[in-house]
């Protein structure tokens, strides 16, 4: 499920929702909750993927734009909003206090990343695991980390080899996107189209080049997977 790629439309339809309007979902889905990220240079927050390649820091969200406030990052990130109940700062900071005080199992999270308009990518379901204040020079933001989960599928509980396992870069993924037209590499297909590693990371294939990923759809993507020993 890792990299699968969806337009604005699919994702929203993915997750049962008309819009995708807030970056921060919690528990969009009574099993998980829902993020979209991005590593762009114009993103509006600072989100990022750790040299380990399966965790991700991600940035906390701004108060709103309102008549009084045209500039909210002149302000420290909020945890509850003014009549008192928690934002969704606040939701991910007291699920990630229960998992470290160990009174409940880490929130599992569902990760989509902007690639390019209108384009996203699935980078699968990662588990909250815990949170910083950090002051960016201006106002404190908050930090979440998140790690990749071993459980990729909230219904199957299918499982995958962490060891094996590593994110493709924000911005290899454009380039791929770019190169491979939007479509599949073998038969021409746009639909239900997936990154994929030409030489499997687990065989010594990397994630860091665009030389070694390209666009396959589902189709394809499984009859390569038939073919590897």
């Amino acid at each position: 499920m890792i990299d699968q790629i969806f337009s604005y439309r699919e994702m929203c339809e993915q997750e049962n929702v008309q819009t995708l309007q807030r970056g921060m979902n919690f528990r969009l889905n009574p099993n998980y909750s829902v993020i979209l990220m991005s590593r762009r240079s114009n993103a509006p927050y600072r989100d990022s993927v750790l040299e380990d390649g399966i965790t991700i820091e991600y940035e906390g969200h701004d108060e709103p734009k309102t008549d009084k406030i045209s500039d909210p990052k002149i302000f420290d990130q909020p945890k509850f909003t003014r009549t008192g109940s928690p934002t969704q700062n606040g939701l991910f900071i007291k699920a990630a206090e229960n998992f470290i005080s160990n009174k409940s199992k880490p929130e599992l999270v569902k990760v989509y990343e902007k690639v390019l308009p209108g384009v996203w990518s699935l980078k699968g379901f990662f588990e909250l695991q815990n949170y910083e204040i950090k002051n960016d020079g201006k106002r404190n933001v908050f930090v979440f980390k998140l790690k990749l989960s071993e459980d990729q599928d909230v219904n199957n509980t299918n499982e995958i080899d962490l060891k094996h396992t590593r994110l493709i870069p924000s911005d290899v993924k454009k380039e791929v996107w770019k190169r491979d037209a939007g479509k599949c590499v073998i038969c021409s297909s746009v639909k239900n189209l997936h990154f994929d590693h030409d030489l499997p990371f687990s065989k010594g294939g990397t994630s860091l080049t665009a030389k070694n990923i390209r666009l396959l759809c589902a189709k394809c993507n499984l009859s390569k997977s038939d073919k590897i020993e």
